[in-house]
């Protein structure tokens, strides 16, 4: 049953309990604090960055289904708790876990394990003829089994998320690796092997309240690198045929209904195949990657947050009526792998018109790679505007204004310089083959912006009249194709390093 709104400022606050207090977390927390709610936050991590936002923080880890149901239930006793949430973590199962047995608001802890495990996840969809792909379990990068499907196929752990150990495998001779690295990535020691979907992906954000669904924004995503799937960022709403839009959301609430999700949030990933659209996957929580805290009430005013946290507490969502009618485009900054010197360019790519927020996931002496998954990226821009183009430009124009310098010399910066592509052709170079002046680096630089970058870190003129004996056209180049204007940078830090150990008889 539904409970109306508190109406009464002299009645106590209402508790609410939300796992996880990083970034992603931070909306739900300021967000609840503006409800008046009392919010409590528990996480891993006591330095997690929007800890200080709960009016409460205790010391738990997310796995630790036990240790919060304990939590929650001495909040019960002592006080009262209204509701149990999380938001852009892949812990609904927890959420239900405990609000289940405290007889709170919520999914059941089934319906939770069904939407966060992609084995039992795929079992539903197949079940009920929602549209999704063909899929084999394994326990053993050993195991032998022949696929019910062609190649090319995706291999991902079957309980995590963020798209760690998730990757695209085309022939058999991949596949022991990539199910190894995935089970590495896998609480319960399992993977799955499902046929790859072509066609372009959209994310969908969605609200529930007693079994009606209410959509809170589709997302185009932007996925590039393969054999992995990182999204460089996305933009909301979706730029597609409002014909194909209803066709992809008609396919999530499938998703939706037969996954049993009926008080709570939804976060979808979607494929459209030349088959129709497909379901990646479907969550039982509000999504990560900024779309329900950030772009999506930028692009139209609406908090899903909000509304998640009205279900928690068993009330009905308001204000789920869009305002406005805006763009919001989120990019991601990248680096090659090394260690961070310097990061420059943050306050410029703040100051931009239409860029809202810029967020760093590194800082000097941070350890860097190219991503594999959706967790090593190095920050992330976010823009909102009336128009889509003036988003988009604000957003790429300010993630390549972040400007990651890495120390010279590094034995892992060295040797990705040296190396060129694997057969997969990953980590690609900055600057694949093709026409000189059409080149384009991870970010969307072009070649002569990037010589431009890396003269103004260096404060050389490049490439050539560089005082250095030690200096080589070739090199240089080499490193500016493989490694853009970190990589050009980091070759003449390296020649200047080498210098002055030399002239301090350090070699």
């Amino acid at each position: 049953m539904l409970e109306k709104p508190e109406t009464s400022s002299k009645r106590k606050k209402t508790r609410i309990l939300v796992l996880g207090a990083g970034q992603m977390q931070g909306p739900a927390l300021r967000i609840a604090a503006e409800m008046g709610l009392e919010a409590v936050a528990v996480d891993a991590d006591p330095q997690a960055p929007c800890a200080a936002l709960a009016a409460r923080f205790e010391k738990i880890d997310l796995k630790d289904r036990q240790g919060i149901e304990a939590l929650a239930r001495s909040l019960m006793e002592k006080g009262g708790l209204g509701g149990i949430m999380t938001a852009g973590t892949d812990f609904s199962a927890t959420v239900a876990w405990a609000a289940e047995r405290l007889g709170l608001p919520g999914i059941s802890h089934e319906c939770a394990l069904d939407a966060s495990d992609k084995e039992r996840m795929r079992a539903r969809f197949k079940a009920a003829g929602v549209p999704s792909p063909e899929f084999v379990v394994v326990r053993s990068s050993e195991d032998g089994f022949d696929l019910p499907f062609p190649w090319p196929a995706v291999v991902k752990p079957v309980d995590n998320m963020g798209s760690r150990g998730c990757r695209r495998v085309d022939n058999p001779a991949e596949l022991k690796a990539a199910v190894s690295e995935a089970l590495g990535f896998s609480r319960s020691g399992r993977a799955i092997v499902e046929e790859y979907m072509e066609g372009p992906e959209f994310s969908v954000d969605a609200l529930v309240c007693q079994g009606e669904i209410s959509i809170c924004g589709i997302a185009d995503r932007h996925i590039f690198f393969p054999p992995y799937f990182i999204e460089m960022g996305h933009t909301m709403p979706s730029s597609m045929d409002p014909g194909i839009i209803r066709s992809l959301l008609d396919c999530f609430c499938q998703g939706v209904k037969a996954l049993g999700i009926a008080n709570g949030a939804a976060k979808g990933d979607i494929k459209l195949t030349p088959r129709g659209p497909m379901i990646g996957e479907i969550a039982a929580r509000l999504s990560g990657g900024f779309m329900s805290g950030w772009t999506y009430p930028y692009s139209s005013g609406v908090l899903p947050v909000r509304g998640a946290m009205e279900i928690a507490l068993g009330r009905k969502p308001s204000r789920l009526e869009p305002e406005w009618n805006w763009t919001s485009a989120e990019r991601a900054f990248i680096s090659i792998p090394g260690k961070v010197r310097s990061i420059e360019g943050v306050e410029k790519a703040k100051a931009m018109p239409w860029v809202k927020d810029v967020f760093l996931r590194i800082g000097p002496g941070s350890c860097v790679s190219f991503p594999q998954n959706n967790v090593g990226k190095c920050g992330n821009a976010i823009s909102a505007a009336p128009s889509r183009e003036d988003a988009v430009d604000s957003a790429e124009k300010a993630a390549r204004s972040i400007l990651i310098r890495l120390e010279a010399p590094n034995e892992e910066t060295d040797a990705f310089l040296a190396a060129s592509p694997g057969e997969s052709g990953f980590p690609p170079d900055a600057f694949p083959n093709g026409a000189w002046h059409h080149l384009r680096d991870y970010a969307g630089r072009s070649v002569q912006e990037s010589l431009d970058v890396a003269r103004a870190l260096t404060g050389l003129e490049l490439p050539f009249g560089v005082d250095n004996p030690a200096f080589q056209v070739r090199s240089f180049w080499q490193a500016l194709i493989r490694g853009g204007y970190q990589g050009a940078a980091y070759y003449i830090d390296s020649l200047n390093s080498h210098t002055k150990a030399q002239r301090h008889g350090e070699l």
